[in-house]
């Protein structure tokens, strides 16, 4: 077999939705799996809703998954002059024809068809007219479709399927404008691509059907193809915003990590025994499409938000601290000037080394980046902390007075470690007869401005002497 080349071929009319992420991390793992390569190319050919921010939005995304690719990427409308030479020479070969038909008369057709209960297609009435430009009404490019046969699909998942030929319609190639259509230029481009297997969703079947006889026609060898199944929400209805078929910038944003995206877009469609969680490595490994089922893949944010949990847990504690940086730029609006000052103070030594003390503590607390950012706050705020609701319940007249003098107790201790601040809250607990409780929520709620923390000692030591008096000092009576 020749080297295996793949292809991720999204239009950029909006953003990279996650069946795509899905069908790209496909193609990428396929390619990997069996040492080949996948390309990029972008499918632009619709000029009225193409825009160069979709474009850049779908790099974007490929990117932060991680998911790289062969060459630079290629504009399929660059490649026109090339569609429209293949286009020329299925007409000279007799495998296409110039057709006059309105679309006032492909209107009435339809509608003729319909009413006789009859399949809606082309009646083929410019099939042996023999039209040429330049003519008196516009023309398009048809395809002369087989009239009896089959053409027969073997699908890598899917398996053999079979199109009866007579009902394939004479599809168009090129339009009254002179533009190619989408069939065409998929085959032309896969052809020069020298694409060996083509993976996509099984929408695209009927489109199987009428690029292989496009291919048949030109002589050229037919890809492999593979048609994945379509992903739906938890409800097992179609896709929808609902259920989570969002950009992926919006994931990127919500906090998810790439390699729990990877992790959880392979479990849909795809499966290796009972096993849920893969490194990209072991995805790679053994990833193929033998393990791809033909059921609509269930999309569910209970089990993504628990993988994305498990890796926020597992992953190189070095890596996390770089995922961690590298989100901040990507918060939520509501949270972007909070996520700046947290930069900007992750600049300084000090406070970084507070962060990377605690994060061990944090990242067991933390599904996402996003609940991360939110329970490392308190490390980068300033002065005074601004309390949460419970926090500020929490500071009463009685805990105020209380904070008051711990501040002394803790002020005068000679080494500043979590022992040795146990010790000093445990002992001053027992001395006014309190449940530690009711000492260390207090304590936490003037460090932190939350009710919610890392353990309160494990907070006062990475905040050190200095910052934790001052804090305790600010909600002190």
């Amino acid at each position: 077999m020749s080297k295996v080349r793949t292809r991720f071929a999204p239009s950029p009319t909006g953003f990279l939705h996650i069946g795509g992420a899905r069908t790209a991390l496909f193609n990428w793992l396929y390619a990997r799996h069996h040492g080949g390569e996948m390309l990029l190319r972008i499918e632009d050919t619709d000029r009225e809703r193409s825009t160069q921010a979709a474009v850049e939005a779908i790099i974007e995304g490929l990117k932060w998954l991680e998911l790289d690719w062969a060459g630079e990427p290629v504009s399929q409308f660059s490649r026109r002059e090339r569609h429209l030479e293949v286009i020329r020479q299925l007409l000279d070969a007799g495998h296409a024809y110039y057709c006059q038909c309105t679309p006032e008369e492909l209107a009435e057709m339809r509608e003729k068809a319909r009413a006789e209960g009859k399949p809606v297609r082309y009646d083929r009435r410019c099939r042996e007219l023999g039209l040429c430009p330049p003519h008196d009404k516009p023309l398009v490019v048809r395809f002369k479709a087989p009239h009896e046969g089959e053409i027969v699909i073997h699908d890598l998942v899917q398996g053999e399927v079979r199109f009866p030929a007579e009902a394939m319609d004479d599809l168009v190639l090129m339009r009254a404008d002179g533009t190619p259509t989408y069939n065409l230029a998929v085959v032309v481009d896969d052809h020069d691509m020298e694409i060996t297997h083509v993976i996509r969703g099984v929408d695209h079947l009927t489109n199987a059907a009428r690029q292989t006889m496009i291919y048949r026609a030109l002589g050229w060898e037919v890809p492999q193809m593979a048609h994945i199944p379509l992903i739906h929400g938890p409800d097992g209805a179609k896709l929808s915003k609902r259920h989570g078929a969002l950009g992926v910038e919006a994931y990127r944003e919500m906090g998810y990590l790439p390699e729990a995206m990877r992790n959880y877009l392979a479990r849909l469609g795809w499966s290796h025994g009972d096993d849920e969680i893969f490194s990209t490595d072991q995805l790679i490994e053994w990833f193929d499409l033998d393990a791809v089922g033909k059921s609509p893949a269930r999309f569910d944010f209970a089990k993504l938000e628990s993988v994305n949990g498990w890796w926020m847990r597992n992953l190189d504690q070095e890596k996390l601290l770089r995922r961690f940086i590298d989100w901040l730029p990507h918060a939520p609006a509501e949270q972007r000037e909070r996520a700046e000052t947290a930069l900007k103070k992750l600049e300084d030594e000090n406070t970084r080394a507070r962060f990377e003390k605690l994060l061990p503590a944090l990242r067991e607390r933390a599904k996402t980046l996003r609940e991360l950012f939110d329970l490392a706050w308190f490390l980068f705020a300033g002065r005074p902390l601004e309390m949460n609701a419970k926090a500020r319940k929490l500071l009463n007249d009685d805990a105020r007075a209380l904070l008051a003098e711990l501040h002394g107790r803790l002020s005068a201790l000679p080494e500043w470690t979590e022992d040795t601040l146990e010790q000093a809250v445990r002992t001053y607990a027992e001395e006014k007869e309190l449940k530690l409780g009711k000492v260390a929520q207090p304590l936490r709620a003037a460090l932190t401005g939350s009710n919610v923390s890392p353990g309160i000692f494990e907070v006062l030591e990475a905040l050190g002497r200095e910052e934790s008096l001052a804090r305790i000092a600010d909600q002190a009576a």
